[in-house]
C-alpha cells in the first residue's frame, strides 16, 4: 500500500511541470518563429525585447530557486538582463534558459515540506519557500505571456497553443 503524495510533494512536481512542460515549450515556440533581429526589437526604450526577458527569466529561476531555494551561489547580474541588445544570440539565449530551469527542476524535484515552512531572504525580500517558488512559476507565466505577445506582434501569426 503507498501513500497518497504530500500536498507539499505535490505543489514541487506541479512547479516543476508548469516551468518545464508547460511555459517553457510555449517560450521555444514563440522565440522559434522570430527573427534573430526580432528577437531584440522593442518599440521603445521603456520595453524590454524577448531576448531581455529570456535573460531575465533565466536569472530570475537561478536566483529565487537554484541559489535562494538550493543554496547555489547567487551570481546574478540582474541589469545586465535589461541592458542588453544583443550580442546573444536567439539558440544561446534559450539554450541559457533550458538549462537553468533543468537545474531548477532538479532542485525543486529534491525539495520538501520543511524547505516550503522554512523563511528565506532572496534578493532581498524575506519570505517562505513556498512564495519563492510560487513567485518564480508566476514570474514566468507573466513573461511568457508578454513574449508571445512580442511574437504576435513581430510575425502576425497564432501560435497555436493549444490544439482545440
Amino acid at each position: 500500500m503507498t501513500s497518497d503524495p504530500s500536498l507539499a510533494r505535490i505543489f514541487l512536481d506541479e512547479a516543476a511541470a508548469l516551468l518545464q512542460d508547460d511555459l517553457l515549450p510555449k517560450i521555444e515556440k514563440s522565440v522559434g518563429t522570430l527573427s534573430e533581429e526580432d528577437v531584440w526589437w522593442r518599440s521603445s526604450e521603456t520595453e524590454n525585447s524577448a531576448g531581455n526577458l529570456l535573460l531575465h527569466l533565466a536569472g530570475n529561476v537561478r536566483q529565487w530557486i537554484i541559489s535562494g531555494m538550493g543554496g547555489a551561489a547567487d551570481v546574478r547580474e540582474r541589469p545586465k538582463e535589461f541592458a542588453a541588445r544583443g550580442g546573444v544570440t536567439k539558440q544561446e539565449a534559450l539554450d541559457r534558459l533550458r538549462e537553468t530551469v533543468a537545474e531548477a527542476c532538479t532542485v525543486l524535484r529534491r525539495l520538501d515540506e520543511t524547505d516550503l515552512s522554512t523563511e528565506k531572504t532572496i534578493q532581498g525580500f524575506r519570505s517562505f519557500g513556498l512564495a519563492a517558488i510560487f513567485h518564480v512559476v508566476e514570474h514566468f507565466s507573466y513573461h511568457t505571456g508578454q513574449i508571445a505577445f512580442i511574437t504576435k506582434l513581430r510575425t502576425q501569426r497564432d501560435l497555436k497553443f493549444y490544439d482545440l
